[in-house]
This record gives C-alpha cells, sequence and structure tokens, in this order.
C-alpha cells in the first residue's frame, strides 16, 4: 500500500489506513471467550496478513485479557514494529494482580503506571495513539489529559485519544492538549454519534473518528439466525440488541442489506465496512482470522454509489431502534 491510501486520521499528523484491525477477539476477558474461541496462532497470522495487505493499523487495550491482548500483539509485531501503528486504550483499572477491578481510574498516577505497563507489555518504546477507555467520573478530564500530554513530550506515545465521550468531555479535553481521535461504536445498526452531534463536534474540532463494532458486534455479517447461535459464555448474550422481539426486528433489518450486498456481489459485512468508509471515517473490524481480515481490506476499496448509500439509508435511517448497546450498567458510562 503506498501513501496514498492512507488517511490522515484527525488533524495531527496522524496516517493510517482506511480500515483497521480490531484486535480485542484475539483473547478472552476476565475469562470469558469474546466472538467466540481466539487461536492464538491465528490471530497472529491474522495481524501478519493485515500487514503483507499494506493495513498496518492495530488497536487493542490493556482492558482486553486483562493484557493478554498486548502481549498477544507484541508477539506478532516482534522484529516489526516501525511497520505498525498501534492503538492502546486504558482507564479500565487493573490491580498489580493484573486483575480487573471494575472500576475506571484516570488520576495521574494511575495514566503514569498503566502507560509503563502497556509499554512493558507490548514490547515497545512508544504507542503510536493512547486512548482512555471510559471517563473516570472521579476525575476531572482535563487532569487525565494533562497527564496524558506529559508522555506525548516524554515521547511515550504520539497521539491522545478518547472513547465514549460526550461532546462536553471532548471540548474540554482539547483545549488541554489536541485530540486525534476519538472511539465509538459505529456502525449501520448504531449512530448515536450522529444523533447526539458528537460527530459534528469532533468535524468542527478537526479530530478523527475511530468506529468500532462497525460490524454490530457480528451481526450484520450475516450468520446469525437465532439467539442459538451464541455459545453459553458469549457476552453478547446480555446485550439487549440481541434479546427478546428486538433480536428478530434486527435479523429483518440484516436481511435487507444482505439483498442489497447480494446485488453488488459483496459481503453484507464489506457493504457495511463500505458504508463507514465513504463517511471518512475509520472502522476497526475485529477478527482474529485470516480469511476475514482479507474480505474486511478489501472493503476499503468498495465504491458506493448515491444510490446505494441512499437505499441503505431507508433500510436503517437515522433513529432506527435496534436496542441498547449495552446492558443497563455499562449503559451508565458511554457518552460522559
Amino acid at each position: 500500500m503506498n501513501i496514498n491510501k492512507k488517511i490522515e486520521l484527525g488533524s495531527q499528523g496522524l496516517f493510517v489506513p482506511k480500515v483497521g484491525l480490531g484486535c480485542m477477539g484475539m483473547t478472552q476477558i476476565a475469562g470469558m471467550d469474546v466472538y467466540g474461541k481466539a487461536d492464538e496462532a491465528e490471530s497472529i497470522a491474522t495481524i501478519h496478513r493485515s500487514l503483507e495487505l499494506g493495513y498496518n493499523f492495530l488497536d487493542t487495550a490493556d482492558l482486553y485479557g486483562p493484557l493478554l491482548n498486548e502481549r498477544l500483539v507484541a508477539k506478532a509485531i516482534k522484529g516489526n514494529r516501525n511497520k505498525y501503528t498501534i492503538a492502546t486504550k486504558f482507564g479500565y483499572e487493573i490491580d498489580d494482580n493484573e486483575q480487573l477491578t471494575w472500576q475506571f481510574n484516570g488520576t495521574k498516577d494511575y495514566v503514569k503506571k498503566a502507560v509503563e505497563r502497556s509499554l512493558k507489555n507490548l514490547e515497545t518504546d512508544y504507542i503510536d495513539l493512547y486512548y482512555l477507555h471510559r471517563l473516570d467520573p472521579n476525575t476531572p478530564i482535563e487532569e487525565t489529559v494533562a497527564a496524558m500530554a506529559e508522555l506525548v513530550k516524554e515521547g511515550k506515545i504520539g497521539h491522545i485519544g478518547l472513547s465514549e465521550v460526550s461532546s462536553e468531555t471532548i471540548k474540554k479535553a482539547h483545549t488541554i492538549h489536541p485530540l486525534t481521535a476519538v472511539q465509538t461504536e459505529y456502525s449501520l445498526f448504531e449512530r448515536g454519534v450522529e444523533e447526539s452531534g458528537i460527530l459534528k463536534t469532533l468535524q468542527d474540532l478537526g479530530i478523527g473518528f475511530v468506529a468500532y463494532s462497525p460490524l454490530g458486534r457480528g451481526f450484520i455479517s450475516g450468520d446469525i439466525k437465532s439467539p442459538d447461535d451464541f455459545p453459553d459464555n458469549d457476552f453478547r448474550k446480555n446485550l439487549p440488541r440481541f434479546q427478546g422481539e428486538q433480536f428478530y426486528k434486527n435479523i429483518a433489518l440484516v436481511n435487507e442489506i444482505k439483498t442489497l450486498a447480494t446485488e453488488k456481489k459483496i459481503t453484507p459485512s464489506q457493504l457495511a465496512i463500505a458504508w463507514i468508509v465513504s463517511k471518512g471515517i475509520l472502522p476497526i473490524p475485529g477478527t482474529k482470522r485470516v480469511k476475514y481480515i482479507e474480505e474486511n481490506n478489501a472493503a476499503a476499496e468498495i465504491k458506493l454509489s448515491i444510490e446505494d448509500l441512499n437505499r441503505l439509508e431507508t433500510i436503517i435511517p437515522l433513529g432506527t431502534i435496534t436496542g441498547d448497546r449495552y446492558d443497563a450498567a455499562n449503559m451508565v458510562a458511554i457518552d460522559q
């Protein structure tokens, strides 16, 4: 891939491919599988194949595992660190026994502790993009971002990002140090950032937007037909979007997306990714299989016509109810 195929994420000089790779599913989180069982060798092969195709942006977090995901990424990039752009996140508190406390911690001291741990786990001396994973309600965002700005000065991180925050928080943070990116769930099934005005805030401030779960946590792939398709310990069973009557309403929407994808001779997943890319947004679909990394990255080059885009808007207009994206306890932590 040449530089012309890259896009600038935000306005602080970070260039990335049009599609990134979400690594979350490559390890468990607190003993639970994420999107089915992961195989380490296949996960590493997926990261390597992505680089071969010119897609070198990896998204991980200390939460994933916890810590195991960053260590897996370190194995995959060993000897080739400079060829990858690495994003990781902190903020879900992890104690000295490597256990999640399920509290949020954005204090200055914790920022320093978390980055040193991530640098060690990733076996690198710098992180390209470092995100606060969730806002710590007990710590002003200004304090957290000031501590992250120190890490930029020290050369430990290149760029600052936030995840799942409100326009108000974004504006406050951006006055302390320019933000490069904000990451939030976004897909044909989840357009809250448009409805709440967050996307407009980012555009006004020149901050990039990174869309996680661009396939609606696997829904849009079209592979899920029934609630019984999930293993017992799959976390999606706890999400309102995958439960009861809402599940079947969503399946009907997916079937319409599949129809358009079939007409275009592409997969539903590729259509969903191409839709996000067409908006100038960076999607980071998660996968741990070589087959899907090839499919996902190919979506970056698919051109959708105005007619295609209008049809998608007709199938799932802004404001369509698809069910909450988290359970009640986790919904409280987003858009703060």
